[in-house]
């Protein structure tokens, strides 16, 4: 691989009882465009009466936005949004100043037992937008733009490229894809954003003749163009956009331009000084 290009190695971690990998934040590159958090969920098979529990937890000067190939997950949040995701939908909570939410294996899956695989990304707010009224809005599979052709399908998850554009009301310039191949497809990947990543998430493929490293981030250079080969079926998404307005803390579940954006906000967690989803008793407490 190119000493050009930077691969960053996730970190393994357990995220409530779900395994995932990590490589967002990390100290070689602490963003990419917008991004600030990567998380891989990986595949995970739930035994009956099991399944995703996340607790009311915090967050501000972010956005998340989880997307799942398999499974279901049921958000509520402290706007009263109570919505099922499913594969292939955009689930998307603007915390802004503050908001709490769940995610949990919705209650019809889990007298069985059920499967999830997906990820959850964080992009930080623009400064201005830090403090902004949080939102919630859903996006079904069907509302994202595709193009298919020559074996490759392209899914516009956020943002623009490819000549796709997602309904999904980011903040600032963003690239979101999911690119999936078929063996012997090729796509060329332009220098549409400043700033781009790839990661493969099943398969093998080549980038410019070289192995595309499975669930590593792989950091592409500003202005450069490169071709990605599909040795099998794959599937790989691309992240990106435009540079931050600066640089951005990042304590727990907050993200913030200014440190004492986050001292409030710990303060105000610890204090129960938060809105709450309504229905919800049991909460995630402020790490030490």
């Amino acid at each position: 691989m190119s000493d050009s290009l930077l691969s960053i190695r996730p970190r393994a971690e357990d995220v409530e009882g779900v395994p995932i990998l990590r490589p967002l934040p990390s100290s070689q590159c602490r963003s990419v465009g917008p991004f600030v958090f990567f998380d891989h969920m990986l595949e995970a098979t739930f035994a009956p009466d099991h399944g995703m529990d996340i607790r009311q937890h915090p967050h501000i000067g972010l956005s998340t936005l989880t997307y799942l190939f398999e499974g279901q997950v049921q958000h509520k949040d402290s706007l009263g949004s109570d919505q099922l995701v499913l594969p292939g939908d955009v689930s998307w909570m603007t915390a802004g100043r503050g908001v709490a939410h769940v995610e949990r294996t919705p209650e019809t899956l889990r007298h069985n037992g059920s499967r999830l695989h997906g990820l959850q990304v964080w992009l930080a707010l623009p400064r201005e937008q830090e403090g902004c009224e949080p939102s919630y809005s859903h996006h079904p599979a069907a509302s994202l733009p595709e193009s298919d052709a020559l074996g490759v399908r392209i899914r516009m998850i956020a943002g623009t490229g490819f000549c796709l554009e997602s309904p999904v009301p980011v903040l600032s310039p963003t690239l979101y894809a999911e690119l999936t191949l078929s063996v012997g497809a090729t796509l060329a990947i332009p220098d549409e954003h400043p700033q781009r990543a790839l990661y493969l998430i099943e398969g093998e493929a080549l980038l410019d003749d070289e192995p595309l490293p499975r669930h590593e981030l792989l950091v592409l250079p500003e202005g450069a163009t490169f071709t990605l080969s599909a040795c099998t079926d794959c599937r790989a998404v691309i992240i990106g956009g435009a540079p931050l307005d600066g640089p951005r803390r990042m304590n727990w579940n907050f993200v913030a331009s200014d440190p004492a954006l986050i001292d409030s906000a710990r303060a105000r967690w610890s204090a129960r000084d938060w809105p709450t989803v309504p229905g919800e008793r049991e909460r995630i407490e402020l790490p030490r």
